[in-house]
């Protein structure tokens, strides 16, 4: 217990540390204050830290990953790791108290692994198992703990505090982001992660960026509504979730 106390300390003095040397930013004049976002100018400040890091090492790279592998191979990856968080998705609804769905995520992890050559090859969904995307901050939220005030996280991006815990834990839980022994290999197939992940909104970003929006303010409220959304279905009473009008495809 000391030691992962001491270990979930430290995830939280990196993330202190990266906030502290971002600083804080002007809020744009006519933009309407959320009551979920109190820390708006400094969360402002992270999120042109976030864009920037996008703009000149994750967008080049995706950039580069697209040119040199075909499709066919970018979708054996995105599969792969699909199908290994679907072992922690199965994990948090079990959590939840969905031991059904639970059920379905673990048969999709047996059926893609044994007959999608380690998950490479999604044949479970074609199969009828339904695919979900569930994390601790979801848990947490179904287990009735506040969200609390909006932040950005610096390299995660929209976040709260309950959320920020909620990563922490995954991050704690994540095999290949913590356990395996070869640091060499631990770090490429992380970056690959990140690589991977950003190759997923590659073409959303473009369409942001050419909106004439206020793109921190409507990520913002994506996420939020998002969040919302995700942990209302999650929970087990009789009470209507809250619809969203659209997704936020950056989480």
């Amino acid at each position: 217990m000391i030691l992962a106390a001491g270990k979930v300390a430290r995830h939280c003095l990196l993330v202190i540390s990266a906030l502290i040397l971002v600083g804080c930013a002007a809020i744009p004049a006519g933009s309407e204050p959320s009551p979920h976002d109190p820390w708006e100018s400094f969360n402002r400040s992270v999120f042109d830290f976030n864009e920037g890091l996008d703009t000149y090492l994750l967008r080049p790279v995706t950039t580069a990953y697209r040119f040199v592998l075909p499709e066919f191979v970018r979708e054996g990856i995105y599969n792969f790791f699909s199908n290994y968080n679907d072992i922690y998705t199965a994990l948090n609804n079990l959590l939840q108290g969905k031991p059904d769905l639970a059920f379905n995520d673990t048969m999709r992890v047996v059926v893609n692994t044994i007959f999608g050559l380690g998950g490479v090859i999604d044949m479970a969904t074609p199969g009828g198992l339904e695919k979900h995307k569930e994390d601790f901050g979801q848990t947490f939220g179904v287990w009735g703990i506040p969200s609390g005030p909006y932040i950005v996280l610096p390299f995660f991006g929209p976040s709260s505090v309950r959320d920020t815990f909620g990563t922490l834990a995954d991050l704690e839980s994540d095999y290949l982001f913590k356990y395996i022994p070869n640091v060499g290999l631990r770090n490429s197939i992380t970056g690959l992660r990140v690589v991977n992940a950003r190759n997923t909104y590659y073409e959303a970003g473009d369409l942001l960026d050419g909106a004439a929006i206020d793109k921190y303010s409507f990520m913002r409220d994506a996420y939020i509504q998002r969040r919302q959304y995700q942990i209302d279905e999650g929970r087990t009473t009789d009470e209507e979730p809250m619809v969203t009008p659209y997704e936020n495809q950056y989480q």
